[in-house]
């Protein structure tokens, strides 16, 4: 059985999409064993509903460092689901090949500081681009520079609001998700 932990810092939708693909064998052989928050957010109360365990480390210069003290010793993958905090370069070096991010664009184009959420969708707008799209990477101590793991895109319909644009990055990022664990999970292995 494969360990995962999950980082959050807001509802956590991301989070109850990896934890219904365990429970229903979408993301086979895994099991959430914990949740780590950065902040009060609703991910916590989705974590306690399931009876994982789950914790609050709040950001700080020392917040890889607590990370790294509370993982537990037999985490196979660390997931970025929502998750707005920048970890340590020491820590992403630690677990290199281990935690991965999911970034609502298709980057390499629309990463890095200051790329998330709203800020994401209004810059894909603002630049007139014809589609947008989720993608899973590996994290690096480079914000959003990691290697690639699943990307997904659709074309953007010249209505299209920061709303709807959000909206469908949303539906994208529901879909590849549990693929992209599962590719990660395979990679662990090795």
């Amino acid at each position: 059985m494969k360990n995962i932990v999950v980082l959050v810092s807001g509802g956590g939708t991301n989070l109850q999409r990896i934890i219904d693909c365990t429970q229903n064998g979408e993301i086979p052989n895994a099991h959430v064993t914990l949740v780590v928050a950065d902040r009060e957010c609703f991910g916590l109360q989705r974590a306690e509903k399931h009876g994982i365990k789950n914790i609050l480390i709040k950001r700080g210069k020392d917040f890889s460092e607590k990370l790294s003290e509370m993982l537990p010793e037999n985490t196979d993958l660390i997931i970025l689901a929502g998750f707005l905090s920048i970890l340590s370069k020491e820590f992403c070096e630690r677990f290199s090949g281990k935690i991965i991010n999911i970034h609502p664009a298709l980057l390499p184009k629309f990463g890095g500081k200051g790329m998330w959420g709203h800020h994401v969708h209004e810059a894909v707008l603002k630049t007139g681009e014809k589609e947008s799209g989720a993608t899973v990477h590996f994290v690096t101590s480079g914000i959003d520079e990691g290697k690639i793991i699943l990307q997904k895109s659709f074309e953007i319909s010249p209505d299209e609001t920061v709303e709807s644009l959000a909206g469908k990055v949303h539906q994208i990022e529901y879909n590849i998700f549990p693929e992209a664990i599962n590719l990660a999970l395979q990679k662990t292995e090795k």
